[in-house]
């Protein structure tokens, strides 16, 4: 990719006072070519590379563009390499690995990773999974448009949008960008997409706006509901509701005040405890879920 390419030689040159462009090409495995218009690139960024001919010559960044040379620190370096490896885990390749490597000069002694910490970013079907990212990274990258078919609670709609983002969040990958059905931004479920394809349709120049991470948000239709759960799920609770405050009784039983965007994915949740929740209010909720345990039970 052009952009990790970019970064890559930016940093070779922070780190060395000079080098060459065939060690770039070679480093970077493309033509000398390339590099000259990477170079001019960075150039028109407002880094300013200069170049000598001859022997002993090369490119350099200007001295007179003031930078400090020891841009990140070691445990800076260190929080990188975590983060690339941990993309590594969603492709299923070495690339962003192979990409620190040709970040390290070799007159410059880097921390290699020494994996005490370890985040692992992939689902358990990894190849479908990194197929829709590495499709999707290619549509942003042409400025290009996706279509696929998404599977929500309601049914499944065909959709075409302007991919903009690719965003872990909630335990999942999603794809956030501007749906031409709704004639808005969304965020969609990478899991829930399916027959996922690159339309090589331009996207409209649009002013993208910023997009915000909001952990609670919730849809307009949601509901809110009361619910007691035994003390011996705590440890799960624990994990869904991080710094929710915990109603605890004398037998340790919890009680929470949750707030859900609909009721069929809430009752989907609270099934998920089996016999270690219950519904207490509001009681329209405690009686439409009896119902649907009631079929549950007839059925079976």
């Amino acid at each position: 990719m052009k952009l990790n390419r970019l970064i890559g030689i930016i940093s070779i040159l922070l780190q060395k006072d000079k080098t060459t462009i065939s060690e770039l090409a070679e480093k970077f495995e493309v033509s000398y070519r390339t590099v000259i218009r990477d170079i001019e690139a960075i150039n028109m960024a407002g880094i300013p590379i200069a170049s000598e001919r001859g022997k002993g010559g090369g490119v350099y960044i200007m001295s007179s563009y003031k930078i400090d040379r020891t841009v990140l620190s070691s445990e800076e370096m260190q929080f990188i390499l975590t983060g690339l490896q941990s993309l590594d885990s969603v492709s299923g390749t070495n690339r962003y690995k192979q990409l620190m490597d040709k970040l390290s000069a070799d007159s410059v002694s880097i921390i290699k990773s020494d994996d005490t910490v370890i985040i692992d970013l992939a689902g358990w079907d990894k190849t479908g999974l990194s197929k829709k990212i590495e499709m999707i990274k290619a549509a942003m990258e042409n400025n290009e448009t996706i279509s696929f078919r998404y599977c929500a609670p309601n049914g499944s709609t065909e959709r075409e949008i302007e991919p903009y983002h690719l965003i872990f969040q909630w335990s999942g990958w999603y794809v956030w960008g501007y749906c031409l059905l709704r004639e808005d931004y969304r965020m969609f479920r990478l899991s829930r997409l399916n027959d996922l394809k690159n339309t090589n349709r331009k996207r409209e120049k649009r002013q993208v706006p910023e997009y915000v991470s909001d952990k609670f948000y919730h849809s307009p239709d949601e509901i809110k509901a009361t619910v007691k759960f035994h003390n011996s799920v705590k440890w799960r609770l624990a994990d869904d509701y991080e710094n929710i405050d915990m109603n605890i009784n004398e037998h340790g039983d919890i009680t929470l005040n949750l707030t859900w965007s609909d009721t069929e994915s809430f009752y989907r949740y609270i099934a998920s405890f089996e016999d270690k929740a219950e519904i207490i209010a509001p009681e329209e909720y405690r009686k439409e879920f009896k119902s649907i345990i009631k079929k549950m039970y007839d059925k079976y």
